[in-house]
C-alpha cells in the first residue's frame, strides 16, 4: 500500500502536518479552525462558487478559495485575520442583496446554513436600497418545492444531479444577475435519489414538497432508525411530532448509504397513514367482519388442529423483521410444518453458506472495481444507492457489461445480450468479456433476482459462480461475487433458514398445491404478492399492517405493525445486523408480529418459551449468534463450483416494474402515487 507523503504548513501561527493533496479547507478544518462554506461539499467536486472560504496565504497577492487550493510545503495561512473577516462580510452582503426576508415562513429556518453563517460572519445592516430580483419557481416534480428567489447559486444541486444521481436534469442559464438554476424543459427530476438535493441546499431554495409548511425543525423529536424499503439498510432519522411522522432524513454512514437515501425511503412514510389494519377480521358468510383477538385466534387454531402438517404452508414477506421470522420458524418446527419459504416465486439459489446469497463485496470496495458483470439486474431501481457506487467506479475506469434487457443505468455500459445464454460463452472463455474478467484486478459479478427465477435459475446461478471461480472474481482478500437481494427481510430469513424443511415445499409448489386444492391452509406472514387464483380454496391467514392484496383474500386477518412502530432486527444485503426503532404507537389493536405468533402458539397448544422481546432475543442469539452484532459484515467462506451448467433460457425480465410501489407502504402512499403519475409516467 502506498503511503502518502506528509507536508507541514503553518495555520494561524501553529505548525500542522497533513497529507499531500489535501485541500487547504480540509487542512484548516482538521486543525480545528472553522471555515464557512456554501458550495463546498465532501461528496461533490470542487466548484469555488460562493467564495466564503477565502483565507490569506503568505506570498499571494489576493486571498484564495481554500476549498480549491491544495496545500504545499511551508505554506503560511491566516484564517481569521481582519482582511479575511472583511472579505467574508462583503461576500455575505452580496449574497443577501437579492435574498428575500422569508425566514419567518421558510421551511429551512432553524437549519439554514445561510442563517447560521450570517449570524457568525455577516454584516449587521445593508447598504443596498435597490429592489430585489424575483425568479420564477421551477418545476422539479412532486417531491421538490422550489423557491428560486432564495437561491445563492452554490451549484450543489447541479453537481449532485450529474455526479451522484447520474442525470442531466439540472443546469444553469444566464449570467451575472440573470443566472438561474433550472430543470430542462420544466420536467421533474427522474432519479430515485433526486430529493437529496433538499438536504444539500444551504438555503431554502429547495424544500420537501410533501412536508412543506407543516412544521418547524425545533418541534420534532429525532429518532435514529433503519430504512426497509430496499435491502441496502440505509441509516435514517425519523422526525416525529406527537404521534405523527413528519419527515425522514438520512443519517451519515460512509460504509452503507453515506449521507444519501432514496426518494422512496424519504417520502413513502405517508403510506403508513392509509389502508392500515387496526383490528382482527374473520370471514363469515363470505364477508370479513371485525372480531376480537381471541375470536380470531380460536378460528385459526381450530383450523390448524384439524389439518395434517403436510396440508399447511407459510410464506414470509419482504418487510418482516427477524424476531417474527424466528418465532414463526420455531412454531412451525413444533407443529411439524415443513412447507415454508421467504423467497420470491420461481427463485432458487444455493443456501449452503452466507456467501452464496450475500452481497459479498462491501459497498465501499465496489467503487474500486475495474470490471463488473451485471446479470439480470437493473440496479438503478433495485438498489439506487448501490448503483451510485458503481457509477463512481465507472468514472474511475470500470467496464460494465449487462446481461439482460437494455436499460439506462446512468453510466456507460455494454449490453452483452438480453439472453442468459451468453453466460455459456463467457464461462467457456469464448467471449471478449471473459478476457476482461481474466485481466481484471478487482472484478465483480452482481446477479439480480431476474437471473435466479425460472426453469434455468440454478443453471444461471451455477454458471455465474463458475465464472467467478475461473476468472478470479473470488480470490485471496477479494470476493467479487454478489447477489443483489431486493427485500429488507430476505437475508435475515435466509440466515435463519426460513426455507423448506425435510419434505417441505418452496414458494412455487406451495402456491401450486393451494391452487389445486392439495394445500388446505396458507399463512401469509406479511406476504402480499399472491392472488386469489394462487390460493384457490385454501384457508388463508394474513398477518400484516396494510389492507393490501394479501388481506383481501384472507379468511382471518391478524393486524401487525409497521417498521416505524416496533423495534426489529433486519439484515442488509451485505449481512449487516441493523435495528429499527419504535417512533410512533401502533394503530388501534394492532400488535407486534412476534407477539401475535407467540399468542397463536399458546392457542394451538405449543407455547413458545418467551414472553418478552428480551427473552426472544436471548433465544435468537443462542441459536444464531451473529445476530448479536450490530452493523458488522459477517465473515464468509467461499465454496468452489465444479462446473457450469448449460443455460437455455430466453430474455431475462427485471422483477421491479414500478420503483415507487414495491411494497405495501409505497402502494398506500399518495406521494408515491403522484411520483408514478408525474415521473414514471413521463419517462
Amino acid at each position: 500500500m502506498t503511503t502518502l507523503k506528509t507536508i507541514q504548513l503553518t495555520i494561524n501561527g501553529a505548525i500542522h502536518a497533513v497529507s499531500t493533496g489535501t485541500t487547504l479547507l480540509k487542512a484548516c478544518q482538521a486543525a480545528g479552525f472553522e471555515i464557512p462554506v456554501f458550495c463546498a461539499h465532501e461528496k461533490l467536486s470542487v466548484a469555488g462558487n460562493c467564495r466564503m472560504c477565502l483565507v490569506e496565504v503568505q506570498g499571494t497577492h489576493k486571498m484564495v478559495a481554500s476549498c480549491a487550493m491544495p496545500v504545499f510545503e511551508g505554506m503560511v495561512v491566516l484564517t481569521h485575520s481582519h482582511n479575511v473577516q472583511k472579505a467574508r462580510k462583503d461576500n455575505l452582503e452580496f449574497l443577501l442583496i437579492n435574498h428575500p426576508l422569508d425566514c419567518p415562513v421558510c421551511d429551512e429556518a432553524g437549519q439554514c446554513d445561510l442563517q447560521d453563517i450570517t449570524m457568525a460572519y455577516g454584516p449587521s445592516n445593508t447598504r443596498f436600497q435597490e429592489n430585489k430580483r424575483v425568479i420564477e419557481d421551477k418545476e422539479m416534480g412532486p417531491l421538490i418545492k422550489t423557491v428560486m428567489t432564495r437561491c445563492i447559486h452554490c451549484m450543489r444541486c447541479v453537481r449532485f444531479a450529474t455526479e451522484v444521481a447520474g442525470v442531466g436534469d439540472l443546469g444553469s442559464t444566464g449570467r451575472g444577475e440573470h443566472l438561474e438554476i433550472t430543470t430542462y424543459l420544466n420536467k421533474a427530476m427522474t432519479s430515485p435519489l433526486s430529493a437529496n438535493v433538499i438536504d444539500l441546499c444551504p438555503v431554502g431554495a429547495l424544500n420537501a414538497k410533501p412536508s412543506r409548511a407543516k412544521g418547524r425543525v425545533w418541534e420534532y423529536q429525532k429518532i435514529p432508525s433503519v430504512d426497509v424499503t430496499d435491502a441496502l439498510g440505509s441509516l435514517i432519522e425519523i422526525h416525529t411530532r406527537g404521534n405523527e411522522i413528519m419527515r425522514i432524513l438520512p443519517r451519515t454512514c460512509d460504509d452503507v448509504n453515506e449521507e444519501w437515501i432514496t426518494d422512496k425511503a424519504r417520502f413513502s412514510y405517508d403510506g403508513l397513514r392509509y389502508q392500515r389494519l387496526d383490528t382482527p377480521y374473520v370471514r363469515r358468510q363470505g364477508k370479513l367482519v371485525k372480531a376480537t383477538w381471541l375470536e380470531a385466534f380460536q378460528v385459526v387454531a381450530q383450523k390448524m388442529k384439524n389439518l395434517n402438517p403436510k396440508e399447511m404452508g407459510v410464506l414470509a414477506g419482504d418487510l418482516v423483521e427477524a424476531e417474527s421470522l424466528f418465532a414463526m420458524g420455531q412454531l412451525l418446527d413444533t407443529l411439524g410444518i415443513q412447507s415454508r419459504d421467504c423467497r420470491e416465486r420461481g427463485v432458487n439459489f444455493s443456501i449452503h453458506s452466507p456467501s452464496d446469497y450475500l452481497f459479498n463485496t462491501s459497498l465501499a470496495d465496489l467503487e474500486t472495481a475495474d470490471v463488473c458483470l451485471l446479470i439480470g439486474t437493473n440496479p438503478e431501481v433495485e438498489s439506487p444507492l448501490m448503483n451510485m457506487r458503481l457509477r463512481r467506479a465507472v468514472k474511475m475506469g470500470c467496464v460494465v457489461g449487462v446481461v439482460g434487457p437494455a436499460v439506462d443505468l446512468g453510466y456507460a455500459h455494454e449490453n452483452l445480450s438480453s439472453k442468459g445464454t451468453v453466460l455459456n460463452k463467457i464461462a467457456a472463455g469464448d467471449h471478449h468479456f471473459a478476457d476482461l474478467l481474466r485481466q481484471a484486478k478487482r472484478p465483480v459479478i452482481i446477479s439480480g433476482i431476474a437471473a435466479l427465477q425460472g426453469l434455468d435459475c440454478m443453471a444461471t446461478y451455477q454458471t455465474a459462480r463458475f465464472i467467478a471461480d475461473r476468472f478470479g472474481v473470488v480470490k485471496n482478500g477479494w470476493n467479487g461475487f454478489n447477489i443483489l437481494q431486493p427485500a429488507a427481510s430476505r437475508v435475515g430469513a435466509l440466515m435463519m433458514g426460513f426455507l423448506p424443511g425435510k419434505g417441505g415445499d418452496d414458494t412455487d409448489v406451495i402456491l401450486k398445491c393451494a391452487s389445486q386444492g392439495h394445500l388446505k391452509f396458507l399463512y401469509l406472514l406479511g406476504r402480499d404478492d399472491v392472488t386469489q387464483k394462487d390460493v384457490g380454496d385454501a384457508f388463508v391467514v394474513y398477518q400484516g399492517h396494510h389492507g393490501d392484496q394479501g388481506a383481501e383474500m384472507a379468511d382471518v386477518i391478524l393486524p401487525g405493525v409497521a417498521y416505524t412502530e416496533k423495534q426489529g432486527l433486519y439484515l442488509s444485503m451485505e449481512g449487516r445486523v441493523q435495528e429499527t426503532a419504535q417512533v410512533v404507537p401502533a394503530p388501534g389493536d394492532a400488535k407486534e408480529d412476534w407477539k401475535i405468533v407467540r399468542a397463536l402458539s399458546e392457542m394451538v397448544g405449543h407455547t413458545l418459551p418467551y414472553n418478552t422481546r428480551e427473552d426472544l432475543l436471548e433465544a435468537l442469539y443462542k441459536q444464531h449468534p451473529f445476530f448479536q452484532t450490530r452493523g458488522m459484515r459477517p465473515e464468509t467462506v467461499w465454496r468452489m463450483t465444479s462446473a457450469p451448467q448449460e443455460i437455455r433460457r430466453g430474455i431475462l425480465d427485471y422483477p421491479i416494474k414500478n420503483y415507487y410501489m414495491t411494497d405495501v407502504i409505497g402502494r398506500a402512499s399518495p406521494t408515491m402515487a403522484q411520483c408514478v403519475k408525474d415521473i414514471r409516467g413521463k419517462k
